[in-house]
């Protein structure tokens, strides 16, 4: 059940002799790091609330469960070592069921500088899934039914997922290497282009390419879950049209709210919507701001939800809050030409989109606070259960039980 995890206190790499068998450094809380943030309810809210949590299956379509140094400017180190930790702590006291987890994505620089290479993800991959495989809580989701199992019994099931294809170069036969070592979600470009198609930092997209084509092909014959959250918007309207299993935008918010080349159109989230698939509200520091809360926080994310729901409808409609356990705005800071941050940001000088920069995202802080605010923002909005049921897993669910092999 959601609201009673079978948490045994696991930490990672305890199999292993820190200093012996690899070098360990002081991580962040996963809890209190900062202030925690719940938000308030009335008693029958609150009642209403641990209904849907312990009945409903909560999904969150995009975050990464790594758990980052205490001191953020120790992360490229932490990073060479290729050990990440997994927030077991943090897990077990959130709601979700099922957690899309994006791993060490565009800062996966364990072997190059910059990162996405064969040899790096597969290393972070396997370090990972030998840490979850000493644990029974958090259980490598295969299939749909893994994330059944872990609602009734109480466990977390983590899909892994990678936001480009640049590791797999020119080589179709590695999305079906990729899918047997376990990963089920697949982005078709992260930020760069590659041999896909083009990412959303190009000033021109050219859609996606003739390989990008095959490429989508066989993410669909393996059973390979299809994401467009980092593509130019041509790649992603492409990508949608050639596939013939709907796609996902996992992470990602409405440009009509704020203009940003990491937010969609009303085009692509319409046309995502119109095949079938779900769209995960963004809430990286400084993504889903708007011209009405330009400081991030859970009111800015949430007003990106109602748009897109009134846009498309709440069958298509989820969350990816993208967060992680530590200090994110650190994070890019230290990482911005991996991750394409001042690329990815619109606006250019533009007085309408000025905002107040934020240490965090209050209500989205990490996995675990954000599992707990999203439903309860929800409940005190009045949406229904059937609707919340929705938003928090029963569309990606659906979306999972027609893609997925």
């Amino acid at each position: 059940m959601s609201t009673s995890k079978r948490y045994g206190g696991y930490r990672s790499f305890s199999y292993l002799e820190g200093g012996t068998d690899y070098v360990p450094f002081e991580l962040s809380d996963e809890l209190e790091r900062v202030e925690p943030y719940l938000l308030p309810l009335s008693t029958d809210e609150e009642a209403r609330t641990a209904a849907l949590v312990e009945r409903c299956i909560f999904v969150s379509l995009h975050e990464h469960l790594g758990v980052f140094p205490a001191r953020i400017e120790e992360t490229p180190e932490y990073v060479r070592h290729g050990r990440m930790a997994t927030a077991f702590e943090g897990l077990s006291a959130s709601h979700w069921d099922c957690v899309f987890d994006n791993l060490m994505d565009g800062i996966c620089t364990i072997h190059s500088r910059s990162g996405w290479q064969w040899d790096d993800v597969l290393h972070d991959l396997g370090m990972r899934l030998c840490d979850l495989a000493h644990q029974d809580f958090v259980t490598h989701c295969l299939r749909v039914a893994d994330i059944r199992r872990a609602h009734e019994e109480g466990g977390v099931a983590l899909v892994a997922s990678m936001e480009g294809a640049a590791m797999i170069e020119h080589e179709v036969d590695r999305i079906d290497l990729l899918h047997g070592f376990g990963v089920r979600a697949l982005g078709i470009t992260y930020s760069e282009s590659n041999a896909l198609g083009n990412g959303l930092k190009e000033r021109r997209d050219g859609g996606l390419t003739a390989f990008g084509r095959k490429a989508v092909e066989r993410m669909n014959k393996v059973g390979m879950l299809i994401d467009c959250s980092h593509c130019g918007d041509q790649t992603t309207l492409d990508t949608i049209e050639h596939s013939e299993q709907p796609i996902i935008l996992s992470h990602i918010g409405a440009r009509a709210l704020w203009e940003s080349n990491r937010l969609a159109p009303d085009e692509v989230l319409e046309a995502c919507a119109a095949k079938g698939g779900v769209i995960g509200i963004e809430a990286a520091p400084h993504t889903t701001l708007t011209r009405n809360h330009r400081t991030h926080d859970l009111e800015a994310f949430m007003e990106h939800f109602e748009y897109i729901v009134k846009l498309v409808g709440i069958d298509h409609v989820g969350f990816g809050p993208d967060s992680l356990y530590g200090d994110h705005v650190g994070l890019h800071r230290l990482y911005a030409s991996n991750l394409s941050i001042k690329e990815s940001r619109g606006g250019g000088g533009r007085t309408d989109q000025e905002f107040t920069p934020v240490p965090y995202v209050k209500g989205l802080e990490n996995p675990t606070e954000g599992s707990r605010n999203i439903v309860r923002w929800l409940v005190k909005h009045g949406y229904s259960d059937p609707d919340i049921e929705k938003a928090m897993g029963a569309n990606a669910v659906r979306l999972l039980e027609q893609v997925w092999a």
